[in-house]
């Protein structure tokens, strides 16, 4: 029997997963699905806003998340079992992110997103947000979504108080602007003189609980849930919760007129050579090219320990490692015992003896981003061949 014009009617009427989103007047599903996010945390916020944006159907999701799960996560953290303790937090979250959501297609990243992850990814990305507990993350995720032009929302939790805010490119106040001197005491101990780490810096413990952490995750994703559809979101300005005395309200920020963050690339040029096939001096010839001039500065994207040195005796140990990643208990000499010193380098000349080194060799991570300057232009490079390796996938 050939179909009629109930069983049209019914097949109209049918629902599928996310037909009641599409009772929202503006909601636009197709968004959703092709928009890039990048999530920084998982884990009892970062549990949160990926718990939402699965089950919103947001499938091109890449979480980023250096920690392993411990046990005391279990009582927090919403994807994560029992039989996940000991695992990354980033790789257990995206095999439960699949579950929620059996079309989406997470990548993890069990990397340090102050280190290990290059701009390359912050510009795939339509949207950052961040779960973290950690200023000195913030302060870098500030400045890599202004230079890359993306929004990032930032959230926070302690106890049964948090706050979300959003950042736009462009637009300040931004996240450093919102920095106190207590806050840049901070993190100016994360760092020693010689600028080696300080290892009791490394980790803390924030006091959580998921009832909060469900409430301003749930901000944040709705944050970028309007943000990708284009309507007004909080800009500049942060939501603050206080589950104590069941109160919240708006706090709006001001520009730090001195900022250092409020820098844009201009004028972005993928590179397709994979970082491990091109050198330094490779890069620079292509950034004179570029912009017609022999005298060009490669900048990098984060400054690099290139050198411990030990004026006593003379010795000189060659690292090409990111500032911040090499131990205070490197500041003596194995020769002599004597104090070492740090000789740190942020950009390349032409002139310099390393200019033969890979790119994949400077202590960069991979898919990352260098700025060329002239005297009187300036322009960025994009390592787009590393994205398939670091994203496991051509995108």
């Amino acid at each position: 029997m050939g179909g009629g014009p109930l069983q049209v009617l019914e097949s109209e009427l049918a629902e599928d997963r996310f037909s009641r989103f599409r009772l929202i007047s503006w909601w636009d599903q197709e968004r959703i699905r092709a928009a890039k996010v990048v999530v920084v945390g998982a884990g009892a916020l970062g549990n949160e806003i990926l718990k939402n944006l699965a089950l919103l159907g947001f499938e091109r999701v890449v979480i980023v998340d250096i920690d392993r799960i411990e046990e005391s996560n279990l009582s927090r953290a919403v994807l994560y079992r029992d039989h996940d303790v000991g695992r990354f937090k980033a790789e257990a979250a995206a095999d439960a992110y699949r579950v929620l959501y059996d079309r989406a297609t997470p990548v993890a990243l069990p990397k340090n997103i102050l280190y290990e992850v290059g701009l390359g990814l912050f510009r795939w990305a339509d949207l950052i947000i961040a779960g973290l507990d950690n200023r000195e993350a913030r302060w870098w995720i500030n400045r890599c979504a202004w230079k890359t032009d993306r929004p990032w929302i930032d959230g926070a939790i302690e106890g049964l108080r948090g706050v979300a805010r959003v950042f736009l490119p462009g637009r300040p106040p931004c996240y450093e602007c919102t920095l106190s001197e207590v806050d840049w005491q901070i993190l100016n101990r994360r760092l020693s003189c010689s600028l080696l780490t300080r290892e009791e810096m490394q980790s803390g413990k924030v006091p959580t609980t998921p009832t909060t952490a469900a409430v301003i995750a749930g901000i944040e994703v709705q944050e970028g849930l309007k943000l990708i559809h284009g309507l007004p979101v909080l800009q500049s300005k942060g939501y603050v919760f206080d589950g104590v005395e069941h109160t919240s309200y708006v706090v709006e920020y001001t520009e730090n007129s001195e900022c250092m963050s409020h820098e844009v690339c201009a004028r972005v040029v993928p590179i397709k050579v994979p970082s491990w096939e091109m050198t330094l001096a490779g890069l620079h010839a292509a950034a004179r090219h570029e912009l017609r001039s022999n005298e060009v500065v490669l900048e990098f994207s984060r400054d690099i320990v290139h050198k411990l040195v030990c004026p006593p005796c003379g010795a000189e140990e060659e690292l090409f490692a990111p500032v911040g990643t090499v131990g205070a208990e490197r500041a003596r000499c194995p020769k002599c015992g004597g104090p070492r010193g740090v000789t740190a380098i942020h950009s390349f000349s032409g002139a310099e003896t390393f200019g033969h080194r890979k790119l994949s060799d400077l202590g960069l991570p991979l898919w990352d981003m260098f700025t060329a300057r002239s005297a009187t232009e300036e322009i960025a490079f994009v390592m787009d061949g590393d994205e398939a390796r670091v994203l496991g996938r051509p995108q």
